[in-house]
């Protein structure tokens, strides 16, 4: 008997000890997941997040929570989002701003996002594309490109802001073309857009989740699209490329990222999410209304894109001489 004792002292306290105690971790998610969208709700970045998390939460079987925190060039979100713990609730829908633009362009940015960020997953592309008012005096992009010249530092752009996709857009077919436009910011893709349509300012590279609508409509006119090949929703304007201009590739570019040092369990579980929820019908349905392109692929995927289109950004936004701090 005696020597059962110890054997019987060491289970009575392994049994106490906190470690047999302690219940094993839930399974990701075990609460809701907050969702940052670095924008004003109502936008073609926040119906896009509204409608991923929509169609991401029955099968995720825990509510994601849109945060809209816009400003700063997206600056405002993405510190909100390195103040959260890196455990998988906090995500946020990241683009061009904090993705490829800001490090190029604040001298003093407080992240670095080739080592600040957990990249989840790739969702795909806004097309970007040149248009003019109606009465504007050309209807392609030769004759732009000719106007323009012939009028030097006459002609204006509208953008929804310094350093949103849409300005460097334009500041790339700047180079590419040879031609000087002065830049006019607004506060939003709405108010720009109201006045090329109006003809208080002449021309915009304007995404097609906001400007397809107006496309269609007449209210302004399409001249060409600044990808390498044809937009599913408009195909019948053609390429940058097809105009005679190389090279003059831009999208606002969107995927998911958190903290650094996020679970890899987590990571899995959002990115197949996503890829699922990108093929619901309701979510096919708004892409093709948006002339959105899906791009899923994993985050080592993301992450090597995202790079990549950062030093090719770098370069541009240097020669542009583009500077927001």
């Amino acid at each position: 008997m005696k020597r059962f004792l110890p054997l019987l002292a060491a289970a009575l306290a392994l049994a106490a000890s906190p470690f047999a105690s302690a219940q094993q971790p839930a399974a990701y998610p075990s609460q809701p997941v907050k969702w940052i969208v670095p924008y004003v709700a109502g936008g073609g970045t926040d119906n896009l997040a509204r409608a991923l998390a929509e169609a991401m939460q029955p099968s995720l079987g825990q509510p994601l929570i849109i945060d809209n925190r816009p400003g700063a060039s997206t600056n405002i979100g993405v510190s909100v989002l390195m103040q959260a713990k890196p455990d998988g609730y906090t995500i946020m829908q990241a683009e061009n701003a904090a993705l490829l633009f800001n490090e190029h362009m604040f001298a003093k940015l407080p992240y670095k996002p080739a080592s600040d960020f957990t990249y989840i997953g790739t969702i795909g592309r806004f097309p970007v594309a040149l248009v003019v008012h109606p009465d504007f005096p050309a209807k392609n992009v030769a004759e732009f490109v000719r106007y323009v010249k012939a009028n030097p530092e006459k002609v204006s752009y509208a953008s929804p802001g310094n350093g949103s996709p849409h300005h460097m857009a334009m500041e790339l077919f700047k180079q590419k073309a040879g031609v000087n436009i002065t830049h006019v910011p607004y506060k939003g893709a709405a108010p720009a857009m109201t006045d090329v349509m109006g003809g208080q300012v002449p021309t915009m590279m304007l995404d097609l989740a906001s400007g397809l609508p107006i496309i269609k409509a007449g209210k302004v006119r399409v001249l060409a699209i600044a990808l390498p090949q044809r937009a599913s929703a408009l195909p019948d304007v053609p390429t940058f490329m097809e105009a005679g201009f190389n090279d003059v590739n831009a999208y606002a570019f969107h995927g998911l990222i958190g903290p650094a040092g996020m679970p890899p369990d987590a990571v899995a579980r959002i990115n197949g999410e996503l890829h699922k929820a990108m093929k619901a019908p309701k979510v096919a349905k708004l892409f093709a209304e948006f002339g959105f392109e899906p791009l899923p692929g994993t985050p080592q995927e993301f992450y090597k894109l995202s790079r990549a289109e950062s030093e090719r950004w770098g370069k541009i936004i240097q020669a542009a001489g583009v500077k927001l701090d």
